[in-house]
């Protein structure tokens, strides 16, 4: 397992600040956001440092019931090879559902979404994990996700998914323990139960990050400091395997320089509590053993004694218990599961994420078994985590509305979903605003139809001042 030391997720906002910092050995960047033809001048400069680099992907799906896209595979293993990156990886949740294997609309999250720990979707999980193993010029990891929602009726505990999943496939594990923090306050899951089923062998890396709680939900924001119950999650892994790498996640809010050094400070001591605490319980263990061996060697003592007084008596065979005759164990490895998965598995997988995500994005009903509340708690977050993103994407439509921006974004997400990537989903909603008559005339409704005619044709309106007269004039004649 390569050793990847102390890291920090690589963002453009604080990419002169990490490569300031004392004590990075490692970063990891947004594979979707990097090309690899044209990769940002300060990655160029930590990989000539040599500081490692590791692209994550989040849009590839690998818990949905679809087979993974070969266009986004190929995309993530040119960027693996671009990076030179030891490994790549993505998470376990899908993204997108419906489509022709339901013959239901292709509906996109935007955002990542559990999968049913059930046996359906881990055999579903466990061959698209092997697709793409095969497509990818290095090693995977795959991530466990936040959730807010459970699914009804699931088999496995997160630790037990885990773990057959890694040992059907060899896939390694990053953990996200602040993930486990947040599924404990959401779910009600033990997340020392999670790790102690883990095959701790299997980690990969470990990410840290911080969130906030709302109304008793946890929100896994990537905009928070790291709170004190991720750290404590973090020490008692670090008390049960030596993490090959540990990772900061921060995405947006962004603090000044000394904050994040504060976060990887703490981040590391943390660490060390978990080795320290691995040494304590390996010397209270060898002290039991030498305990345990005193004790043996007495008995052996007396026993010796004993014979020199004659043999015990004889109980009647009548009284003697049989052994119970022991089982094989059944040895399970990767080359175990890879019949192929039947179609009927994936369609049933299928329908039941289609019928979720649409309630999710489209406000169709909530699925039988799903607690109501936390739907409507997870669907509120996806579309104000749509409307950060079509922020960033196209940063002028907060500027152009202002204070109506948001308000304005969230009535238009309610019940329309994404139709193709936020870029398309920016020109969705500026279109909606000016069809529906809210945004009255003024300087805002012009700058905004100016913004969307200038990116909603085949190729950007022309600026020469003969193309600008010629505009005027069919709008003269259209009148």
């Amino acid at each position: 397992m390569t050793r990847l030391g102390t890291g920090i997720g690589w963002r453009p906002e604080i990419a002169d600040a990490v490569e300031r910092m004392p004590g990075i050995d490692w970063v990891e960047v947004v594979a979707e956001n990097t090309c690899p033809g044209h990769l940002p001048e300060s990655l160029g400069r930590l990989r000539e440092r040599g500081v490692t680099v590791v692209p994550h992907g989040v849009s590839l799906g690998l818990g949905g019931a679809e087979r993974p896209d070969e266009g986004r595979l190929t995309a993530l293993a040119e960027r693996a090879e671009a990076l030179g990156s030891p490994l790549v990886t993505e998470h376990i949740a899908f993204v997108r559902a419906g489509g022709p294997l339901t013959a239901t609309p292709s509906l996109e999250a935007g955002h990542l979404l559990p999968v049913p720990r059930t046996r359906d979707a881990l055999d579903v999980l466990c061959e698209n994990v092997r697709i793409a193993q095969a497509a990818l010029p290095v090693p995977l990891a795959v991530e466990n996700i936040a959730a807010l929602i459970a699914w009804p009726g699931e088999e496995l505990t997160e630790g037990q998914f885990l773990y057959e999943l890694a040992d059907r496939t060899g896939v390694r594990l990053l953990i996200d323990v602040a993930n486990l923090h947040t599924n404990h306050v959401n779910r009600g899951e033990d997340p020392a139960k999670a790790l102690a089923e883990l095959p701790l062998e299997a980690i990969a890396y470990v990410h840290v990050a911080g969130g906030f709680e709302r109304d008793g939900v946890w929100h896994d924001s990537h905009a928070h400091p790291v709170p004190r119950p991720v750290l404590d999650v973090l020490t008692d892994l670090a008390s049960r395997v030596s993490p090959p790498g540990v990772l900061l996640e921060r995405d947006e809010n962004f603090p000044e320089p000394t904050e994040l050094e504060r976060e990887l400070g703490a981040i590391r001591e943390a660490v060390r509590d978990g080795e320290r605490s691995a040494v304590k319980r390996e010397l209270v263990r060898l002290g039991q053993d030498a305990s345990a061996a005193r004790h043996a060697r007495l008995d052996r003592d007396a026993e010796a004694t004993a014979d020199t007084a004659g043999p015990l008596p004889v109980r009647p065979a009548a009284e003697v218990a049989e052994p119970a005759p022991s089982a094989e164990p059944v040895q399970a490895g990767p080359g175990a599961e890879e019949d192929a998965v039947d179609g009927a598995v994936r369609e049933r997988l299928g329908v039941a994420q289609a019928a979720l995500l649409s309630a999710l994005v489209a406000g169709t009903p909530v699925p039988e078994g799903f607690d109501r509340v936390r739907l409507g708690v997870q669907a509120r977050a996806l579309a104000a985590k749509r409307a950060g993103v079509v922020a960033k994407v196209a940063p002028e439509l907060p500027v152009i509305l202002g204070d109506g921006y948001r308000p304005a974004f969230l009535a238009y997400a309610q019940g329309r979903p994404m139709r193709g990537g936020y870029r398309q989903d920016a020109l969705d909603f500026a279109e909606q605003v000016l069809l529906d008559g809210r945004l009255e005339e003024g300087r805002a409704r012009r700058e905004l139809r100016t913004w969307w005619l200038d990116r909603s044709g085949p190729a950007p309106r022309a600026r020469s001042p003969l193309a600008r007269v010629g505009r005027i004039g069919r709008a003269l004649i259209r009148r």
